[in-house]
């Protein structure tokens, strides 16, 4: 399929209780690459293969959580009509200028009725990933160092409203839907699972009465045993694992959870199946909710359902 209009996730803007123990555990544990902080004391970070400057800012905040999840679009041409149709849509934006994040571009923000701020951007310095544009080797020194994942790869987030959240990335941001959990009643959903791309999803949400709650921040590894590895160096660094390894029924994903030292949740994923706009969506019932997220268990644990941040 040719990749237009929103092409993937780009950022994520984190707010951390101390923002070195927060960089040590993102650059020296999870294994991303410090690429500058701004005057504002933001510290910036990319997966050692992602080409642009940053994909997750950290901030020092008295209270954890997520300020933001961007996407990155074609061009500057895409961002204008995006804006346009959002805005036509009944969606106020604002404009971010350039240079607001280091390296980056315009912004368009709008907020979402789950309570969530979203960014569209299309200008991000590349920095490349540490191997030259021609002739490169499979991989670096970099690619070594913790967890070490590849990408940021999706966010799951909890609020209210989320049908109304779904028809907006739908009808308006060119999203699809990939799978949905229904409720008892068999038609409103409890969760969606939304791709741009064909990824079995680049954003998730989950409906909860607390609006603006971000339930996890997603990294993807190469494979499940870069998985059983990340395992490990959690345990070495005495990280707080929320569960697994183990593998989801939804999106077929192999996965751990885990909290930074500010208690923002964190998944190690590698997987999932490649998915098409033109599939039919895939529907999981109230009573396989637990098989869908924990295939091997079949049962939710009460901590993974309530704990956000």
């Amino acid at each position: 399929m040719a990749i237009t209009g929103v092409l993937r996730p780009g950022h994520v803007q984190l707010r951390v209780l101390d923002l070195e123990e927060g960089v040590h555990h993102y650059r020296d544990v999870l294994g991303l690459v410090e690429t500058g902080r701004d005057a504002s004391g933001r510290v910036y970070l990319k997966a050692w293969d992602e080409r642009d400057h940053h994909s997750v800012v950290l901030r020092q905040a008295d209270e954890a959580g997520i300020d933001f999840f961007g996407f990155k679009v074609l061009d500057a041409a895409t961002l204008d009509r995006l804006e346009k149709d959002l805005q036509a849509y009944g969606v106020q934006t604002s404009r971010i200028p350039a240079g607001d994040l280091l390296e980056t571009g315009e912004r368009v923000r709008f907020g979402i009725p789950s309570g969530h701020q979203i960014e569209l951007y299309w200008e991000k310095t590349d920095v490349g990933n540490g191997q030259p544009y021609v002739n490169p080797e499979p991989w670096t020194d970099q690619s070594e160092n913790g967890i070490a994942p590849i990408r940021l790869d999706h966010c799951l987030l909890y609020g209210p409203d989320i049908e109304k959240v779904k028809d907006i990335f739908v009808d308006v941001l060119g999203f699809y839907l990939v799978e949905h959990v229904v409720m008892e009643d068999g038609q409103t959903d409890l969760a969606v699972w939304l791709s741009c791309s064909m990824k079995a999803h680049d954003i998730a949400f989950v409906r909860h009465p607390e609006p603006g709650k971000l339930h996890h921040t997603s990294f993807l590894l190469e494979s499940w045993e870069k998985v059983l590895r990340a395992a490990d160096i959690m345990s070495m660094n005495k990280v707080s694992i929320d569960i697994g390894p183990t593998r989801h029924g939804i999106t077929r994903g192999t996965t751990i959870y885990a909290f930074d030292p500010s208690g923002n949740r964190f998944e190690t994923f590698c997987g999932g199946y490649q998915s098409y706009p033109d599939w039919q969506p895939i529907k999981w019932t109230w009573e396989e909710v637990g098989t869908g997220i924990f295939y091997h268990d079949r049962v939710l644990n009460e901590r993974f359902l309530s704990v956000v941040s």
